[in-house]
This record gives C-alpha cells, sequence and structure tokens, in this order.
C-alpha cells in the first residue's frame, strides 16, 4: 500500500469525533462527522475547522462541506484572507484554468487552542536549567503514567480495536487534537488534526516520546504503530498508522 498524507482517493469507513461534557461509551462505533452536532458558532468558524481537520482545499469543496453557495463560501474565504487567517494558491491541473486552493496561514494555525503555551515553555525550561534534563525527563514519564491511568481507567470497558479508536479519538478531541480514525484495507489511521501542546513538545521531544508510548498502550500489544506524519517535524497533523498482527498490507 501507497501511503496518501490526504487520504485522497481512499475509499474509507471515516469518523471523526467531538468531544461532549458527559459523553458515554460503549461498544458500537459512533455514527461518522455527519451525525456528531458540533458547537462551532458561524460559517467562518466552520470553514477554518475544515481546513484545520482536512487541508488545503477548493471553495467550491468547502461550500459543499458546509451547505452554501459557491460564491457564499468565496465571501467568506475572502473576509478570512483580509484577516490573515486563510491564503490561496492556484493550481494548474491540466486542461482547464488553475484551480484556487485555500488553505490556513500560521495566523489561522494560532486560531486552535495551544494549551498555556507561555507557562508550558517556562516551567520545561526552568526544570532543565535548574533541576537538569533527568529532573525533565522524570516529569514527563510521571504525565505519562498519568495520562495512560486516566485513558485506560475510561476505555477499561471497551473492546475491539475500532470501538477503541473512536472513544479515544473522543477524548483526544475533547483535550483538543481534533482526532479522528480511518480504515483502509485492514489498516487503521488514527490522525491528530492539532497538537494543543506543540510547543512545549517542540521545546522537549521525550514529549512526543512519551505520546507515542501512551499510544501503542492504548492500541494493544496485538497490532504495530508506526507515526507517519508529524507536526513536529512540519506536517499538518500527526498520523499513527495501526496495522493488526497478520494483516496483508500491500505495498
Amino acid at each position: 500500500m501507497t501511503f496518501n498524507p490526504a487520504f485522497r482517493g481512499f475509499e474509507v469507513k471515516k469518523h471523526f469525533v467531538t468531544f461532549h461534557k458527559n459523553t458515554r461509551f460503549d461498544n458500537k462505533t459512533s455514527k461518522n462527522l455527519e451525525n456528531h452536532p458540533t458547537r462551532i458558532r458561524n460559517a467562518a468558524d466552520r470553514l477554518l475547522t475544515i481546513l484545520k481537520t482536512r487541508g488545503p482545499l477548493p471553495a467550491s469543496q468547502l461550500a459543499a462541506e458546509l451547505g452554501i453557495t459557491g460564491e457564499g463560501a468565496r465571501l467568506h474565504l475572502v473576509k478570512l484572507q483580509e484577516e490573515g487567517l486563510v491564503q490561496s494558491e492556484s493550481i494548474s491541473r491540466g486542461v482547464g484554468r488553475p484551480q484556487q486552493i485555500w488553505s490556513l496561514t500560521a495566523l489561522g494555525n494560532a486560531r486552535f487552542p495551544d494549551t498555556h503555551t507561555e507557562l508550558s515553555l517556562q516551567l520545561i525550561q526552568t526544570i532543565k536549567s535548574v533541576l537538569g534534563k533527568e529532573a525533565l525527563a522524570n516529569v514527563v514519564s510521571a504525565r505519562e503514567q498519568n495520562q495512560q491511568e486516566k485513558y485506560h481507567a475510561a476505555l477499561q470497558d471497551i473492546t475491539g480495536i475500532e470501538n477503541r479508536l473512536e472513544a479515544f479519538a473522543t477524548i483526544r478531541s475533547g483535550e483538543g487534537y481534533l482526532a479522528e480514525w480511518k480504515k483502509e484495507d485492514g489498516v487503521y489511521y488514527f490522525i491528530e488534526n492539532h497538537c494543543p501542546i506543540c510547543c512545549a513538545a517542540t521545546e522537549c521531544d521525550n514529549i512526543c516520546t512519551s505520546e507515542m508510548r501512551t499510544f501503542v498502550s492504548i492500541v494493544g500489544n496485538d497490532v504495530s504503530v508506526s507515526r507517519m506524519e508529524h507536526i513536529i517535524n512540519g506536517a499538518r497533523r500527526c498520523v499513527y498508522k495501526i496495522v493488526p498482527d497478520g494483516a496483508s498490507v500491500s505495498s
């Protein structure tokens, strides 16, 4: 199988979840995005969220996602462009006029939560300078243990990899990761479209290593996990590839 980072052309079972207070998890896979009510207040915010979760798109596809006219989508995009939140690029795809493709700017990405960025950076830098790197590693390890205990408690009654991925995506979305999962040819992809701890993870690479170990502990021992895309390395999102033991994967 050739991995397509944009997942374009995949015939996939697609799941996108949002977190709601008092969400109850069970062993039934939740319905996909269309059946998950969102709390995004207006079309402009919804448009930004679509670009964040789906990546660069033409105005026509954004209009279809929003359920508005193409002209309406373009008006929103022009306004957001004036605010510095989105940008466009003309892409030629064979015969015909070039297509305008829209994407988020750095300022647009900054609209999504980055949890206590300044405080986190200060704490990490202080621990490293005052107590040393070993002390920082111990702090990250303690956080990892707490995270794993919390997640395993929430998922303890949920069986089956798809049900666990669905529930875990709900939890992570509630923490600001805009998580979803997809399946193609027996292989699963767990996607985090946003990283609310990105600045802290950039300052301390142990955090990403810890996150990877935590994710592996969630999906179980009968699969192999690899990170295909990584925000810290410049990707738009983090993507984990989960291959069940014994799965036949085409190259």
